[in-house]
């Protein structure tokens, strides 16, 4: 059902600046243990360094668990330019990751095409509208593998 309305016109609309906001709000409320998108798929709360900015970002994004990691769409929800979030990860691809209540640092990877291409039938199906976002943006959507980073030994 939930996919049937984010597919609608009004949620491409208004969707991009409703849903990050109210799941960095339930995400804060809960102390980071959920969001209200997790009653739909998994999600993640990622924190990235800017590109120009250096300052922190944070952004909610829907996540696949593969193994120990985590893979996100650089969807943007279907716009024509890639989500800042994205950039981000190319210029400083250490970043964090919350998620149900762990906070754990990561390193993102660009997927090549055959990990990309491997990947994204269970991507559609979590999300079968990765590839509506694909056709309506005009665009490759760029698909990072979080993987956790270990700590350094000492």
């Amino acid at each position: 059902m939930f996919a049937r309305v984010a597919a609608g016109e009004t949620f491409r609309r208004y969707g991009p600046r409703v849903a990050p906001a109210l799941d960095g709000a339930a995400h804060r409320l809960s102390g980071g243990r959920w969001t209200i998108s997790d009653a739909v798929l998994p999600v993640v709360v990622l924190t990235t360094t800017g590109a120009r900015s250096g300052a922190p970002r944070t952004v909610p994004l829907a996540a696949l668990l593969d193994g120990q990691d985590f893979v996100v769409v650089g969807s943007n929800f279907g716009r024509e330019r890639h989500p800042a979030w994205s950039t981000n990860l190319l210029a400083n691809p250490d970043a964090r990751v919350s998620f149900r209540g762990e906070e754990v640092a990561v390193r993102a990877e660009l997927l090549d095409e055959g990990e990309r291409a491997r990947l994204w039938p269970d991507l559609l199906a979590q999300w079968p509208l990765f590839d509506r976002y694909a056709e309506t943006s005009g665009r490759d959507l760029r698909v990072f593998r979080l993987r956790r980073s270990r700590p350094p030994v000492i």
